[in-house]
Formats: structure tokens, sequence, C-alpha cells
């Protein structure tokens, strides 16, 4: 515990410049679970696991309900993804897409005629509130589900015939008017002021057209998070012996104009592989792995915390934060906690310093 009280003492001398003696609480949840995503709001929080089915968390009960096959709720237990609006939560399947209607306390399962098996296999998806749309990153083919008219309609977002173009990792709103969608080949901004079926709606950024300092073949983009001036990027990394520059991974802190800063083990990341980045103040958190050429697994680094303004970069180890291990699949701030989701289980770190919260 020692070593945690420290390593939090940095996390807040680093995000506010102000050395104070800070309170600090660590919970541990779902142990044995592998989390593969977290979101909520003021009363809730919603986790996925791979394996275990989907978890909500009652803030005001201080009481966890677990829906499964086990608890005889769900028919599914491997989820990839989620995320939830003020009726519904959805989540993302290798099965298709899970509804769960709060009103009616159930879940229904929707599957997807194009793309066939792997056209169901939803990885990434993302709640719009300003047009109570979801959009659905499925690995072949992006759907948008207008919720009002229960409309679902599908899209090609194939580039050059490069079928990686239209394999969806990541989506994230930028604010109320882009929506940027992430691919195993690059990423599509698109303005939602126009239809998405207007091709001058979309524009495609990748290593091969100038962008990410047209470092590496290609760039497989895990994920995305937006601050007023700039856009971070966290990559896969996928190399290989015969393919040394395939998927390089690492960060890039975009300016939203021209200039690509790439941020990768040089600067003392113990992995180029990125799971997921959240962020507190002025720090980028980032979950990190390193490519195992030979098993071709990711094997978990900890977590990177960088200054958004100096790029330092702190590394923090399982040891540091009591965890079981060092790969850490997603995470979620709430504004007041930093949770955790690891392969084996659930970490909530309460940060209870004002100058480190922020309003997403």
């Amino acid at each position: 515990m020692n070593k945690l009280l420290i390593i939090l003492t940095i996390i807040f001398i680093t995000t506010t410049s102000v050395c104070s003696q800070d309170k600090t609480a660590i919970e541990s949840f779902l142990n044995g679970a592998s989390i593969s995503g977290i979101v909520g709001n003021d009363s809730e929080t919603w986790v996925a696991t791979y394996g275990k089915g989907i978890y909500c968390y009652l803030k005001k009960e201080n009481k966890w309900i677990n829906y499964s096959t086990s608890s005889g709720n769900l028919q599914q237990d491997f989820f990839y993804c989620i995320t939830i609006s003020k009726d519904f939560v959805w989540a993302g399947s290798s099965d298709g897409l899970f509804t769960f209607n709060k009103k009616r306390n159930n879940w229904q399962k929707r599957k997807f005629g194009l793309g066939g098996e792997l056209g169901n296999w939803i990885r990434a998806i993302a709640y719009d509130n300003f047009q109570d749309v979801l959009w659905i990153g499925r690995f072949k083919y992006l759907t948008k589900l207008d919720i009002g008219k229960q409309k679902f309609s599908d899209y090609d977002l194939t580039i050059n015939n490069d079928v990686k173009t239209n394999n969806i990792k990541s989506i994230k709103l930028d604010g109320d008017s882009l929506v940027w969608f992430g691919t195993e080949a690059g990423i599509h901004k698109y303005d939602k002021k126009k239809d998405i079926e207007d091709k001058t709606s979309l524009e495609f950024l990748s290593s091969k057209n100038g962008n990410f300092n047209s470092e590496g073949d290609g760039v497989s983009i895990a994920d995305i998070l937006f601050e007023k001036n700039n856009i971070w990027f966290a990559l896969d990394e996928f190399v290989t012996d015969q393919r040394p520059n395939f998927n390089i991974g690492g960060i890039y802190q975009y300016n939203r104009k021209a200039i690509w800063e790439r941020i990768d083990q040089t600067y003392g990341l113990k992995g180029n592989g990125i799971f997921c980045m959240e962020r507190t103040g002025n720090l980028i958190w980032a979950s990190l792995y390193q490519f195992d050429k030979t098993n071709k697994e990711q094997v978990g680094q900890g977590i990177a915390l960088i200054d958004r303004i100096t790029k330092r970069v702190r590394m923090i180890s399982k040891d540091e934060l009591e965890l079981r291990t060092d790969k850490i699949i997603c995470m979620y701030y709430d504004n007041e906690s930093m949770w955790i989701g690891t392969e084996a289980g659930l970490l909530k770190i309460k940060i209870m310093n004002e100058l480190a919260r922020w309003k997403k």
C-alpha cells in the first residue's frame, strides 16, 4: 500500500503542480473477470466482461447486479464493448448487438445480415445524445441506429479497395459536430452536418496519405481522446519479422491542423501497443502492451501517465496499483474516480483532489 500512496501522490503532483495531502481510496471488484468495457452516468456504472456477462453498479444502493447466462437474465456472456443512454444499454458481442431496455428490464438481441458472421462481431459502439443515434462498429461495415424510428442503416466505408478501412475498431464523438470511426487501416472523420452517404462528409486519415507522419505501413486505431486543441490517437502494435513496419503502434498527438507528434518507447513507454486512454486534468492515462512476435499475443505493460503539456512519461505497474496483471483492457474516468478494467478484475481509484477533476 505504501507504493500505491507514493504513485498516487505522483499522480496528484503531476496533475495539479500542487504538493498536498490528498485523500485517496482504492477498491477492487469482480475479481477474476476479464473486463472489456466500462461506462457510466451519475447513478450507474455499467461493466462489460468477456466471459461473465454484464454488471451494473448502482451508486446510491452500493449494489452490483449481474446479467449473464448463470443469472438467467441474459443469453450471452462474452462482450467487447458497452455504452448507455437514459433509457437503454447497448453491448456488442461476436453474435450481434444486445439492447437492455431499462423500463422493461429485459435484453433483446439483434443480428445483422450484411457482412455474414464477421458482420455480427461488434467491436465498438457509441451513443450520440445530440441526435439520439447509436453508432455500431462491426468487423465489417458501420451501422447507424436511429433510436426514435428504430431504423438501422448500414454503410460501407471501404477506401481504395482496402477491406481494412471498413473493419471498425473504435468510435468516438468529437463535440456535437464530428464523429471519428477508427479502423484497422486509418480513421474516418465524419461531418454530421452532411448525409454520411455524401462522399464529402467523410475524410480519411492514414499513414499512406501523409498523416501520422507517414510512419508505418498502416495504422490501426484502438482509441481516440479529445481536448480543445489536440486529438490523441492510440494505435495497435502488430509487427512481425516479415513486416517490421506493419503496425508500429504508439500514441499520436494531432493539433487538428498539420502537426503530428508520436509518443513511443523512446519517450519512456514500456510498450508501443495501446489498449485505451483516459484523461484527468493534465494527465493522459494510457494502458500499454507489447506485441509478442513469437506467440502472436499482446503482453500487458501497465499504465503510462503522460503529461499532455510536457510529454513527460511516468509508468505504473501492477505492483504499484496492487493489480493481478499488467494487462489493462479499458479505463473510465467518472470525474471522481478512475475505473481500471483488467483481464483479472476491476479497480476503482478515487481521486479527491478538486483540481484533478475536469468536465468532459
